[in-house]
């Protein structure tokens, strides 16, 4: 199994990569929520029937974008509670 890629960083680089890591995180989240108010509001102004698959996709995509991220934030988050900072 590979090693944490997140022990070679010195304190200082690390922690500057965890605010990054949640920033972006935050970011995307807030996106993809209002992504999904949107659709919603789109949905039921216009109406279900007729409404294209394509539309669909950005649900399907903002999950798989966002698992990495959360886990090497996850890796980030250890690593820092590991080194005691």
């Amino acid at each position: 199994m590979k090693k944490n890629i997140y022990e070679i960083l010195t304190d200082e680089e690390l922690i500057k990569k965890r605010n990054t890591l949640k920033g972006v995180s935050v970011g995307f989240g807030v996106v993809f929520a209002l992504g999904i108010i949107a659709f919603i509001s789109i949905l039921v102004i216009k109406g279900a029937k007729g409404f294209p698959f394509v539309a669909f996709t950005p649900f399907i995509v903002m999950p798989v974008t966002m698992i990495p991220l959360l886990i090497n934030l996850n890796l980030a988050n250890k690593e820092i509670k590991s080194r005691n900072l």
